[in-house]
């Protein structure tokens, strides 16, 4: 009968029927280290994307190592990076505001997930926030539009909601 118990406690307690954790972008920054300086506000008519691209914020700032291998669950913006034939998201960059990485220099290197293995995200849908779950790899990444601190193998990807 113990073992029985203690068996089932084994499985429930397990990481596999753990729900991810979910993060907040603070939480990707190391404790002591700077925080990210704020966006940059958008004006209309002031955007010009045919100039050189903005300078990233900190190409280099530091991350968390203990979130390695983490099951998280964290919000915001995807910015492309690989499309399918479909129009489907498939790659992307997930940063905490609109219009980073386009409108805007990047932020922090700490604060930009490259995300793989996204499905169902429409590109006629990125101006809206959405929730990515998956597992967390701290690992630096440098793409067209910026240089990043986390990678994520995107498990789920779904609308925001509260």
């Amino acid at each position: 009968m113990y073992r029985v118990l203690l068996v089932l406690a084994l499985l429930f307690t397990s990481p596999i029927w753990a729900a991810p954790r979910t993060l907040s972008w603070g939480e990707l920054i190391p404790e002591g280290a700077p925080p990210p300086p704020p966006p940059i506000p958008l004006h209309q008519g002031s955007l010009d994307e045919s100039g050189p691209a903005a300078l990233q914020q900190s190409p280099n700032a530091p991350v968390v190592k203990a979130l390695e291998g983490q099951e998280i669950k964290l919000p915001g913006y995807i910015v492309p990076i690989m499309v399918s034939e479909k129009g489907e998201v498939t790659e992307f960059l997930l940063v905490p505001y609109y219009g980073a990485c386009i409108h805007v220099p990047p932020p922090p290197s700490n604060q930009i997930v490259y995300v793989k293995g996204a499905k169902g995200v429409e590109l006629a849908q990125l101006h809206l926030p959405y929730w990515v779950e998956g597992t967390l790899h701290v690992d630096s990444a440098s793409t067209d539009m910026a240089e990043v601190g986390y990678q994520m193998q995107a498990s789920q990807v779904t609308h925001y909601s509260l």
